[in-house]
Protein backbone atom coordinates (compact mmCIF):
# COMPACT_ATOMS: atom_id res chain seq x y z
CA UNK A 1 0.00 0.00 0.00
CA UNK A 2 1.19 3.42 -0.81
CA UNK A 3 -0.99 5.27 1.48
CA UNK A 4 0.69 7.63 3.91
CA UNK A 5 -0.35 6.57 7.75
CA UNK A 6 -1.31 9.10 10.67
CA UNK A 7 1.59 8.77 12.05
CA UNK A 8 3.63 10.67 9.46
CA UNK A 9 1.46 13.53 9.90
CA UNK A 10 1.98 13.31 14.10
CA UNK A 11 5.74 12.59 14.37
CA UNK A 12 7.27 14.89 12.05
CA UNK A 13 8.35 18.29 12.17
CA UNK A 14 5.62 20.37 10.38
CA UNK A 15 7.80 22.26 8.23
CA UNK A 16 9.65 19.37 6.90
CA UNK A 17 6.27 17.61 6.31
CA UNK A 18 5.19 20.68 4.10
CA UNK A 19 8.11 20.51 1.94
CA UNK A 20 8.09 16.86 1.82
CA UNK A 21 4.68 16.71 0.46
CA UNK A 22 5.73 17.53 -2.32
CA UNK A 23 5.93 14.99 -4.83
CA UNK A 24 2.73 13.11 -2.71
CA UNK A 25 0.16 12.29 -4.35
CA UNK A 26 -3.55 13.96 -3.01
CA UNK A 27 -6.24 11.49 -3.81
CA UNK A 28 -10.09 12.07 -3.12
CA UNK A 29 -13.55 10.08 -3.83
CA UNK A 30 -16.10 12.60 -2.27
CA UNK A 31 -18.28 11.80 -4.77
CA UNK A 32 -19.20 8.28 -5.15
CA UNK A 33 -16.78 6.19 -7.17
CA UNK A 34 -15.36 9.47 -9.01
CA UNK A 35 -11.54 9.25 -7.93
CA UNK A 36 -9.65 12.10 -8.52
CA UNK A 37 -5.81 12.74 -7.76
CA UNK A 38 -3.18 14.99 -8.22
CA UNK A 39 0.41 15.51 -7.46
CA UNK A 40 0.91 18.44 -4.51
CA UNK A 41 3.07 21.03 -5.82
CA UNK A 42 2.87 23.83 -3.18
CA UNK A 43 2.14 23.84 0.27
CA UNK A 44 2.09 26.34 3.19
CA UNK A 45 2.79 26.10 6.52
CA UNK A 46 0.55 27.60 9.90
CA UNK A 47 2.76 26.91 13.29
CA UNK A 48 0.34 28.72 16.44
CA UNK A 49 0.55 29.73 18.32
CA UNK A 50 3.14 32.33 17.97
CA UNK A 51 2.57 32.35 13.76
CA UNK A 52 0.35 35.83 13.15
CA UNK A 53 -0.75 34.13 10.04
CA UNK A 54 -2.34 31.02 11.95
CA UNK A 55 -6.23 30.97 12.31
CA UNK A 56 -4.75 29.25 16.12
CA UNK A 57 -2.58 32.34 16.72
CA UNK A 58 -2.74 32.93 20.31
CA UNK A 59 -3.59 29.60 21.14
CA UNK A 60 -7.35 30.77 20.03
CA UNK A 61 -9.93 28.05 20.26
CA UNK A 62 -13.00 28.90 18.16
CA UNK A 63 -15.69 26.69 16.84
CA UNK A 64 -14.03 27.04 13.40
CA UNK A 65 -10.48 26.46 14.69
CA UNK A 66 -10.76 24.03 17.45
CA UNK A 67 -10.41 21.00 14.90
CA UNK A 68 -6.56 22.03 14.18
CA UNK A 69 -5.93 21.06 18.44
CA UNK A 70 -6.48 17.78 17.33
CA UNK A 71 -4.08 15.10 16.31
CA UNK A 72 -2.68 15.19 12.70
CA UNK A 73 -4.17 13.31 9.91
CA UNK A 74 -7.58 14.83 9.15
CA UNK A 75 -8.66 17.60 7.45
CA UNK A 76 -9.06 21.42 7.91
CA UNK A 77 -11.20 23.08 5.70
CA UNK A 78 -12.44 26.54 5.86
CA UNK A 79 -14.39 28.99 3.21
CA UNK A 80 -12.28 32.00 2.49
CA UNK A 81 -14.40 34.72 1.36
CA UNK A 82 -17.25 32.62 1.25
CA UNK A 83 -16.46 31.65 -1.68
CA UNK A 84 -13.26 29.22 -1.73
CA UNK A 85 -12.87 25.89 0.20
CA UNK A 86 -9.47 25.98 1.40
CA UNK A 87 -8.00 22.15 2.47
CA UNK A 88 -5.35 21.93 5.15
CA UNK A 89 -3.92 19.02 6.37
CA UNK A 90 -3.59 19.16 10.72
CA UNK A 91 -0.13 17.97 11.88
CA UNK A 92 1.78 17.19 15.15
CA UNK A 93 -0.07 16.22 18.20
CA UNK A 94 -2.72 16.85 20.32
CA UNK A 95 -3.37 20.43 21.47
CA UNK A 96 -0.36 21.60 18.82
CA UNK A 97 -2.01 23.70 16.36
CA UNK A 98 -0.28 23.14 12.96
CA UNK A 99 -1.58 22.67 9.59
CA UNK A 100 -0.05 22.69 5.89
CA UNK A 101 -2.52 24.21 3.26
CA UNK A 102 -2.09 22.70 0.12
CA UNK A 103 -1.96 25.53 -2.71
CA UNK A 104 -1.57 23.45 -5.79
CA UNK A 105 -1.59 20.13 -7.31
CA UNK A 106 -0.55 18.70 -10.90
CA UNK A 107 -3.98 16.42 -11.96
CA UNK A 108 -3.32 12.56 -12.20
CA UNK A 109 -5.70 11.12 -12.32
CA UNK A 110 -9.99 11.55 -12.81
CA UNK A 111 -9.16 14.23 -15.45
CA UNK A 112 -12.86 14.16 -16.73
CA UNK A 113 -14.29 14.24 -13.29
CA UNK A 114 -11.83 17.32 -12.49
CA UNK A 115 -12.64 19.27 -16.05
CA UNK A 116 -16.41 18.70 -15.27
CA UNK A 117 -15.75 20.02 -12.02
CA UNK A 118 -13.92 23.11 -12.36
CA UNK A 119 -15.59 23.87 -16.21
CA UNK A 120 -11.78 23.94 -18.07
CA UNK A 121 -11.33 22.19 -21.04
CA UNK A 122 -7.60 21.35 -20.46
CA UNK A 123 -6.17 21.54 -17.00
CA UNK A 124 -2.24 21.35 -16.80
CA UNK A 125 -2.17 22.73 -13.02
CA UNK A 126 -4.55 23.15 -9.98
CA UNK A 127 -2.66 26.52 -9.11
CA UNK A 128 -4.55 27.69 -6.16
CA UNK A 129 -6.02 26.12 -2.95
CA UNK A 130 -9.25 27.27 -4.31
CA UNK A 131 -9.79 25.66 -8.01
CA UNK A 132 -7.56 22.85 -6.59
CA UNK A 133 -10.66 21.99 -3.98
CA UNK A 134 -13.21 22.15 -6.83
CA UNK A 135 -11.44 20.11 -8.96
CA UNK A 136 -11.14 17.49 -6.25
CA UNK A 137 -14.86 18.24 -5.04
CA UNK A 138 -13.70 18.47 -1.58
CA UNK A 139 -15.98 21.28 0.17
CA UNK A 140 -15.72 22.64 4.00
CA UNK A 141 -18.76 19.48 5.00
CA UNK A 142 -15.40 17.66 4.51
CA UNK A 143 -13.58 19.34 7.52
CA UNK A 144 -12.28 16.92 9.83
CA UNK A 145 -12.34 13.95 7.51
CA UNK A 146 -9.75 11.40 8.17
CA UNK A 147 -6.79 11.43 6.04
CA UNK A 148 -6.14 7.95 6.23
CA UNK A 149 -10.05 6.70 5.21
CA UNK A 150 -11.04 6.44 1.96
CA UNK A 151 -12.69 9.97 1.18
CA UNK A 152 -9.51 12.12 1.10
CA UNK A 153 -6.25 10.54 1.51
CA UNK A 154 -2.62 10.79 0.58
CA UNK A 155 -0.18 8.48 -1.13
CA UNK A 156 3.55 8.02 -1.77
CA UNK A 157 4.46 6.85 -5.10
CA UNK A 158 8.37 7.84 -4.22
CA UNK A 159 7.92 10.51 -6.81
CA UNK A 160 11.44 12.34 -5.77
CA UNK A 161 11.40 16.27 -6.20
CA UNK A 162 15.39 17.12 -6.54
CA UNK A 163 16.31 19.46 -4.23
CA UNK A 164 17.28 22.28 -6.59
CA UNK A 165 13.87 22.65 -8.06
CA UNK A 166 11.93 23.31 -4.85
CA UNK A 167 11.86 26.92 -3.83
CA UNK A 168 11.38 28.28 -0.30
CA UNK A 169 9.64 31.76 0.25
CA UNK A 170 7.12 33.54 2.12
CA UNK A 171 2.92 32.96 2.28
CA UNK A 172 0.72 34.49 -0.48
CA UNK A 173 -1.98 36.54 1.01
CA UNK A 174 -0.84 37.19 4.73
CA UNK A 175 -0.03 40.22 4.99
CA UNK A 176 -2.41 41.08 8.32
CA UNK A 177 0.62 39.17 9.77
CA UNK A 178 3.09 41.13 10.25
CA UNK A 179 6.76 40.23 10.36
CA UNK A 180 5.22 36.77 10.19
CA UNK A 181 3.80 37.56 6.77
CA UNK A 182 7.28 37.20 5.83
CA UNK A 183 8.51 33.92 7.42
CA UNK A 184 9.69 31.20 4.76
CA UNK A 185 6.85 28.63 5.27
CA UNK A 186 5.95 28.13 1.65
CA UNK A 187 7.41 25.70 -0.03
CA UNK A 188 6.95 24.85 -3.80
CA UNK A 189 8.48 23.16 -6.86
CA UNK A 190 10.00 25.74 -9.08
CA UNK A 191 9.97 23.94 -12.52
CA UNK A 192 6.83 22.20 -12.45
CA UNK A 193 7.07 20.81 -15.98
CA UNK A 194 9.99 19.38 -15.14
CA UNK A 195 8.03 16.14 -13.53
CA UNK A 196 6.47 14.88 -17.19
CA UNK A 197 10.74 14.72 -17.95
CA UNK A 198 11.29 12.27 -14.80
CA UNK A 199 9.61 9.44 -16.03
CA UNK A 200 6.96 8.84 -13.73
CA UNK A 201 4.85 6.63 -15.03
CA UNK A 202 1.25 8.12 -14.06
CA UNK A 203 -0.54 4.96 -15.55
CA UNK A 204 0.60 3.36 -11.83
CA UNK A 205 -0.76 6.12 -9.92
CA UNK A 206 -3.73 4.38 -9.18
CA UNK A 207 -6.21 4.89 -5.63
CA UNK A 208 -5.52 2.29 -3.57
CA UNK A 209 -9.00 1.60 -2.25
CA UNK A 210 -9.81 0.15 0.70
CA UNK A 211 -12.49 -2.42 1.03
Amino acid sequence: MNRIKREYFIENDTLWVAQDLLGKVLFSNTDKAQFTAGIITETEAYLAPDDKASHAYGNKKTKRTQIMFQKGGIAYIYLCYGIHHMFNIVTNKNNIAHAILIRSIMPVYGLKHIISRTGKKALFLLNGPGILTKGLGIKTKHNGTDLTGSEIWLEDHKIKIPENKILIGPRIGVDYAGEDASLPYRFFIDDVPFLESIKINYNNILPCVEK
